[in-house]
């Protein structure tokens, strides 16, 4: 599908993809299926949809432009594409079927705030494929004791077995990015295999764990854990946030989940 020239705009973070043999890398990777509920979010001038669309009946998309949405669904009929003129941010994804799986190339000034909301919305999801600025993708998929290690790799990891799939140049855009790009896909761990016994307990220690991420675990956690209480836990008070894995932040939280119920009894 070939969409009448569009001219992006700065402050939805547009920037379209327009090299086909990286289209049809993404499709592949994406490998569609007939009576798959498939969602993309920023079509924008549809590199993706058409062939998407073609293969999934129909096509769901979330589009905050609406000339572009306009555009679009002028294009295909409604059998084969729905529209939803919205923002991804706000968007009520519990009015989709599940499971849903989830596609696009994400506005990289509102990536991290989508790839949260795709967070919580983890149960309902089958899995994820989305282009992102690649030091994102490397934020993600970081182990422990990297410079990238943070906030970002504990949650997503959390929730979600994550792997990089495919490296995309800024020329495969228009207008070209001045960073490269890269495709990750992320699968949903099962409920059953989650380890957090209060998911927000989590969120707000690991949040304070890296907030000052040139410090001890024993000054960034001194409301949390006295230093003799981390190390009954295993955990070296004297310890940064980016060496600990994703099973002892958990391990501590819920450490503090039952230590306040404790003194609330």
């Amino acid at each position: 599908m070939s969409l009448p020239q569009h001219r992006a705009r700065r402050r939805f973070g547009q920037n379209f993809l327009v090299d086909r043999h990286v289209i049809d890398a993404i499709v592949h990777a994406i490998d569609p299926r007939p009576g798959d509920v498939l969602l993309e979010i920023g079509p924008g001038t549809g590199a993706l949809t058409a062939p998407l669309a073609a293969r999934v009946q129909p096509l769901h998309v979330i589009e905050v432009d609406r000339d572009l949405a306009r555009t679009l669904t002028q294009r295909l009929p409604d059998a084969r594409l729905i529209v939803h003129e919205a923002d991804v941010l706000d968007f009520d994804f519990t009015t989709l079927p599940a499971p849903l799986r989830v596609v696009g190339n994400l506005p990289y000034n509102i990536s991290s705030p989508v790839l949260f909301r795709l967070f919580d919305i983890a149960d309902r999801l089958l899995d994820v494929h989305v282009m992102l600025q690649r030091e994102v993708v490397e934020r993600i998929v970081a182990v422990p004791g990297s410079a990238a290690y943070g906030r970002l790799s504990v949650m997503l990891q959390y929730r979600f077995d994550a792997e990089p799939v495919l490296e995309v140049g800024p020329e495969a855009f228009r207008p070209a990015p001045k960073v490269n790009s890269s495709v990750v896909r992320l699968r949903p761990h099962p409920v059953a295999a989650l380890g957090a016994y209060h998911l927000p307990t989590l969120s707000a220690l690991v949040q304070q764990a890296f907030s000052q991420r040139r410090k001890m675990l024993r000054n960034t956690l001194a409301g949390w854990f006295a230093p003799e209480a981390l190390r009954s836990l295993g955990i070296d008070p004297q310890a940064r946030a980016e060496t600990l894995a994703v099973a002892d932040f958990v391990r501590l939280a819920n450490a503090a989940d039952r230590s306040r119920a404790d003194r609330a009894e």
